[in-house]
């Protein structure tokens, strides 16, 4: 692998993770909480969420359960991630609407629909 590449998967490991941290924060869950729902560890579940470690895809199929999403969302914020730049707050204000309790799908996505529109309003 070529420095770059190096580079690129250690910062999607880290979108990855902090992905995994904002979603346990937003569930109101402690890291204690999330080992005990997932019986994986602390440690480990802390050094995944710091992006120092690979996680396995029972590990990210067990924090998904744990946490109310698909492991393609996780898989997708990794690859989406901007290699130069922070990760986006976008995608956290996107997946706050994603797992709201009170929307309805229909509803979900014309917030989504409309807070996009807004984003590449600010683009240009």
């Amino acid at each position: 692998m070529t420095e770059p590449s190096i580079a690129a998967w250690e910062y999607q490991r880290a979108a990855m993770g902090a992905f995994i941290r904002s979603q346990r924060e937003l569930a109101n869950m402690s890291l204690r909480q999330l080992s005990q729902a997932t019986q994986v560890s602390n440690a480990y579940l802390s050094q995944i969420e710091r992006g120092m470690h690979d996680p396995t895809v029972r590990v990210l199929l067990q924090i998904g359960q744990a946490l109310h999403f698909s492991v393609e969302d996780l898989l997708r914020k990794g690859a989406d991630a901007d290699i130069n730049g922070d990760a986006s707050a976008s995608n956290d204000v996107e997946t706050a609407i994603r797992h709201d309790a009170v929307l309805s799908a229909p509803e979900k996505e014309a917030l989504l629909a409309v807070y996009r529109s807004y984003l590449k309003s600010h683009d240009s």
